[in-house]
């Protein structure tokens, strides 16, 4: 009653036992694949971890910097600046994460609530009545008379540029781990299963638990279990070529790491363009949000402070470097994974598997 290893010579095999080779061969070619897998795995995961961390590492060193220039130019409004500079970086690392946000809208968010602080705090310090309704109107005004000029725009390109390989690397990080999961587990059809009871556990019904499969059958039967499998060839190798894309983008001319250290810059400029037009900007203000309660006494404007370069570039430039070698250590690896899924069953079909260096092997039917 066998249906696989059906043999002219007396077997010492069962249909019970065929069923338990079915369940070993299932079992067997999901580790072996998992096997193969895990190097690949482990060193994209290992990226997606070194990457984020690299990120946030600049992003920390970024928003440290940006805060440091509230505290040394605009005093006045440092610590109520503190929670919106902590909302944009934290915006910014959601946006490299891959969250349904974009660059445009946090950077919009930043200035909207940036305004009312800087109306309040350096063109007019004498306001005291900053009620909800009054630091509403400031915010909704800020986009009708763009206070901060043309760099708010200047900021939302550059880092629209530098961001977007970034986000785009750590999405295309975080399929190829789906993919390789994906093969782990890919069912084997009936006739896989069958083929490989053959291949490797009918040569023991007939007491032949020393021989191994010759290599040729070995790559015939694991090329038709691996056709959907190898399938993916052409779409991995093109992953790879996507990869080195972005990983050149991130290093060219869209460097994050400039960008990120440019945020600081492009608020300051933002903030002395405001204080250079703060009389037209009062006028505008006092007629759409009405005239808010003033201190007694005379109370000048806060005077324009040009800030100075803040050397903390040891830090960053570790960070830099860091990032610089772990993209180019990973291209470097994913490079030699180009042949990934086109060699699949030749590495399956290596090492212990199969019989090298010897005069007989099992064919199928038979020792040859």
């Amino acid at each position: 009653d066998l249906q696989i290893c059906q043999h002219r010579a007396p077997t010492c095999c069962t249909k019970k036992m065929e069923e338990s080779y079915q369940a070993a061969v299932r079992r067997e070619r999901t580790q072996s694949i998992q096997a193969l897998n895990f190097e690949l795995k482990y060193m994209i995961v290992g990226h997606i971890t070194a990457f984020q961390e690299a990120f946030e590492s600049l992003l920390r060193f970024a928003e440290n910097r940006t805060s440091s220039l509230f505290e040394t130019a605009y005093r006045p409004m440092a610590k109520e600046a503190a929670e919106p500079v902590k909302e944009l970086f934290t915006d910014i690392s959601l946006y490299i994460l891959g969250a349904e946000t974009t660059v445009e809208s946090a950077v919009l968010r930043f200035f909207d609530s940036l305004f009312p602080l800087v109306y309040s705090r350096l063109i007019n310090p004498g306001i005291t009545d900053l009620s909800e309704d009054y630091t509403e109107c400031l915010r909704l005004t800020r986009q009708d008379i763009n206070p901060f000029g043309r760099y708010s725009k200047n900021m939302v390109t550059e880092l629209s540029k530098s961001l977007w390989a970034s986000r785009m690397l750590s999405q295309a990080l975080s399929l190829g781990i789906e993919v390789i999961n994906t093969t782990e587990h890919a069912a084997l059809t009936k006739e896989c299963s069958r083929a490989l009871v053959k291949m490797q556990y009918c040569p023991h019904c007939q007491g032949l638990t020393l021989i191994r499969p010759c290599v040729g059958y070995c790559l015939n039967v694991m090329r038709g279990c691996l056709a959907s499998v190898s399938e993916l060839d052409a779409q991995w190798r093109e992953f790879i070529s996507t990869l080195e894309y972005l990983t050149n983008e991130m290093a060219a001319s869209h460097d994050l790491e400039i960008a990120l250290l440019g945020i600081w810059n492009s608020i300051n400029e933002a903030i002395l363009h405001a204080q250079l037009n703060g009389p037209q900007l009062s006028a505008t203000v006092d007629k759409v949000c009405g005239q808010p309660k003033q201190q007694e006494g005379n109370l000048s404007s806060a005077s324009i402070v040009p800030v100075k370069e803040v050397t903390e570039t040891q830090t960053f430039m570790m960070a830099h470097t860091s990032l610089n070698n772990k993209r180019r250590e990973f291209i470097s690896y994913m490079k030699r994974s180009r042949t990934f899924y086109a060699s699949i069953a030749e590495r399956l079909c290596d090492g212990d598997l199969v019989m090298r260096d010897s005069s007989t092997c099992w064919n199928g039917e038979d020792v040859v």
